[in-house]
């Protein structure tokens, strides 16, 4: 009887284990999605300007942010123009950030938290959210309903458009839907759209794109 009942127990655990293994969530997929994948599998390093308009609230922020990305995980911005003009940042994984202000204090370096407002934007963006890698795996892992359609010309190139009906935004910070824009061409980003409710509260375009540049560690002083 205890040999029974003994079976009987474990061939409910392992039922039980499947069951919760088959209901696992699996990510969102798209064409789009697959093909920006095998398009930055091919590259080890890039550059772009990414130009940034952000709403929190009444208050508004502008800034276009000089990217420079290598593998597996270096990334550096300067804020070109905008609020902190001069400002800049280098992340080497992790959750800190090395990173100098603009104007007479550019020349002192400190080490703060990945998340401290100093390194951060206006909604609380951080230096690996702008990576274009870190921007598409959201449409893949963030829940929601996921579709797929031509984008029409963005930026003088045709497009695919991924549109992310958030499943719950509280816990994506209050986005509710995410446009995305990838060149049919390349298969990378051009273009992102963030909404709160029916309020666009990020709007970014990726521009001036260079890949396997010839980076190196040395480029990411941290």
């Amino acid at each position: 009887m205890l040999t029974t009942r003994f079976s009987f127990a474990l061939a409910a655990t392992v039922i039980a284990a499947t069951v919760c293994a088959g209901v696992a969530r699996a990510e969102n997929s798209a064409p789009a999605i697959d093909a920006f994948r095998a398009a930055f599998a091919s590259v080890n390093d890039y550059t772009y300007k990414l130009h940034s308009h952000e709403v929190l609230g009444s208050s508004t922020q502008n800034r276009i942010y000089d990217y420079s990305f290598m593998k597996p995980h270096f990334a550096k911005t300067l804020i070109e123009s905008g609020d902190g003009q001069g400002s800049g940042g280098v992340w080497a994984g992790g959750n800190q950030v090395s990173g100098h202000q603009g104007g007479f204090l550019s020349g002192i370096h400190l080490k703060v938290d990945l998340h401290d407002s100093r390194a951060t934007s206006l909604r609380g963006y951080t230096i690996p959210d702008g990576l274009m890698q870190n921007i598409v795996d959201t449409y893949a892992t963030v829940p929601g309903k996921l579709t797929q359609g031509d984008g029409g010309i963005v930026m003088g190139q045709p497009t695919d458009r991924l549109e992310l009906d958030v499943a719950d935004p509280a816990t994506n910070h209050g986005i509710s839907k995410q446009v995305l824009y990838l060149s049919k061409a390349t298969h990378f980003p051009i273009r992102q759209l963030l909404y709160a409710g029916d309020t666009l509260v990020l709007d970014q375009t990726i521009l001036d794109l260079h890949t396997n540049v010839g980076l190196t560690q040395g480029d990411f002083p941290f």
